[in-house]
């Protein structure tokens, strides 16, 4: 059984844009570099043939995964959410009570996560060493460099 995957609206209509990206336009492209690789004549030495079916694998694999994910998708609806406890969906505002720093992180699904613009999994150390977590709340997260010590300070959507 496949399990949820949580995106936020917009995560959602990304995929879907990919998915319709790729049936539309690439597998067109793809299709018409195989029949241009075919007039070359020999498959046996023809790595233009190999290359242009190997990127078609590569985009129906690529859609079939997308349409799974899509199929899957539990998409949070900010109405479902409140400013009290952190949850997927969240934007949350941390400090660091080693460095004094503070961080903010929304909370959203493994497949949207990016963490160079904040945006953390539900699934990552830290995005789920936050979850249930209310202001104030201060929680020690093991990462791969150590244990890092947050007060959170800031819950949003």
């Amino acid at each position: 059984m496949d399990k949820d995957i949580f995106f936020t609206p917009e995560g959602l209509e990304k995929i879907e844009n990919e998915i319709e990206y790729l049936k539309t336009v690439r597998r067109k492209e793809v299709a018409e570099r195989i029949k241009v690789a075919l007039g070359y004549g020999d498959l046996s030495e023809n790595s233009e043939y190999d290359e242009a079916k190997n990127e078609q694998a590569y985009v129906e694999e690529r859609i079939a995964k997308l349409e799974m994910m899509a199929r899957n998708a539990k998409v949070i609806d900010e109405k479902d959410l409140n400013n009290d406890m952190v949850n997927v969906g969240s934007t949350v505002v941390v400090k660091d009570l080693d460095s004094g720093d503070e961080d903010e992180y929304t909370i959203v699904g493994s497949a949207e996560a990016d963490p160079l613009s904040g945006k953390i999994s539900n699934e990552s150390p830290v995005g789920a060493g936050l979850i249930g977590l209310k202001v104030g709340d201060i929680t020690e997260i093991e990462i791969p460099d150590g244990i890092i010590k947050y007060k959170v300070c800031a819950i949003s959507f």
